[in-house]
């Protein structure tokens, strides 16, 4: 598509991916309005300014829960195409102040489309979901068992095992108030294009990482830390659950498939963006390290337990029936082969340069965890939709962000 001049409407400009999405259309001359909310130091958002397009989006006042801002924007950014990032986005604080997460998300994207319907605005409508609306996905027979006595019931039942790589018509099973609040605007924007005709299409976006992530995220937990590490500042690693498995894209990629999705996305249809692959926590430990300067021999528990000779070993073989890259780690996780517990209190990493201490924190642990995310991108990349970087891409983005000390919190 061409973008130039076509006028844009972003909420949430000043957030992670918004300013990343700003400053792609603008590179590519498209009018870009941003919706922000009125700072009370009167400063441009961070992320603005890291980008260096503070000065280059017409940032609009307006709030998400005050449909009369809404309108406002609308009237003044007369959008062809609106992108609503805006969100709480973050898991733990949706369990600490669930009402608010609630507020914004789903009375807030209820407010974006009532505002669209009455301004008579043909603008189509980008909505960004989230793979946490799958939330717990079954990937075997134990894991399906073990959730069934740790849960007591699992709704809606699987039909089939395993259920990924996950494809946009698995099961909706949210394990969080924050993805919950997503799949009421997923159901809310294919509903108004039911109902109203709005021009509306979802992404499912799974977990997208790159340079500017925020701080409470877990892959900046991790890369922040691995810098402060490298630079004497702190002398260990204290992470949550490491088995988590993530499939995590580079932002970048996740930008382009906003355009795609704006662009050839059929309306009133739901779209899964990912990268195709699923990591573990563990693995972007070992890989940032590794991307930091460090060689890896083994890592055993604090226990002297679980000791894994060169645990960045690449393996490409096929999981689910998906060849890509992981390490001998997340293949032996995968397997079944290995599973870390608090009782292991942590791990020893032994590098070139000594031992390097990954320490748990039980109060990282969220209530309700995810055990894996691994999306389907099929019907995504079927309308034009690529994936450029690789896992090691993302890590070395974030890393050299950390690579000042500003960024070093």
């Amino acid at each position: 598509m061409n973008w130039k001049d076509k006028n844009i409407l972003i909420t949430g400009v000043g957030g992670f991916a918004g300013s990343y999405l700003a400053e792609e259309l603008l590179n590519q001359k498209a009018n870009v309005y941003g919706l922000i909310r009125r700072r009370a130091d009167g400063t441009k958002a961070k992320n603005l300014i890291d980008h260096g397009i503070e000065n280059s989006v017409k940032t609009i006042e307006g709030d998400l829960t005050e449909i009369t801002s809404l309108t406002n924007a609308l009237e003044i950014s007369e959008p062809e195409y609106i992108f609503h990032l805006a969100a709480q986005s973050f898991v733990p604080r949706s369990f600490e102040n669930s009402p608010e997460t609630q507020m914004i998300n789903c009375i807030g994207t209820a407010n974006l489309l009532d505002a669209t319907r009455k301004t008579d605005s043909d603008a189509k409508v980008v909505f960004a979901g989230s793979s946490e609306e799958y939330g717990l996905v079954i990937s075997t027979e134990d894991q399906y068992k073990q959730a069934k006595k740790e849960y007591g019931t699992i709704f809606p039942e699987p039909v089939n095992i395993p259920e990924v790589p996950i494809k946009e018509t698995n099961p909706l099973r949210p394990m969080s108030p924050y993805a919950v609040s997503k799949v009421y605007g997923d159901h809310l924007m294919q509903n108004y294009y039911h109902s109203y005709g709005l021009n509306t299409v979802v992404s499912r976006a799974f977990n997208h990482e790159g340079a500017g992530r925020g701080l409470m995220f877990v892959t900046s937990v991790v890369t922040n830390q691995v810098m402060k590490l490298k630079f004497g500042e702190i002398d260990k690693i204290t992470i949550g659950n490491l088995n988590a498995f993530r499939d995590w894209s580079h932002v970048k990629d996740i930008v382009n498939g906003y355009m795609t999705l704006a662009e050839n996305g059929k309306s009133g249809e739901v779209y899964n963006q990912g990268s195709m692959r699923t990591n573990s926590v563990l693995s972007y430990i070992l890989l940032g390290l590794k991307e930091a300067g460090w060689n890896i021999g083994k890592i055993e528990t604090f226990n002297g337990d679980k000791s894994i000779e060169n645990p960045t070993e690449i393996d490409d073989s096929a999981i689910y029936e998906v060849k890509f890259d992981k390490t001998v780690v997340d293949t032996m996780i995968l397997d079944g082969k290995l599973e870390y517990t608090l009782e292991d209190r942590g791990i020893k990493v032994h590098t070139d340069k000594g031992i390097i201490p990954i320490e748990f924190n039980p109060d990282r642990f969220r209530p309700a965890e995810v055990p894996i995310l691994f999306a389907d991108t099929e019907k995504i990349q079927g309308i034009g939709a690529t994936i450029e970087h690789s896992l090691n891409d993302i890590i070395r983005d974030q890393l050299n962000y950390f690579l000042k000390k500003e960024n070093r919190l």
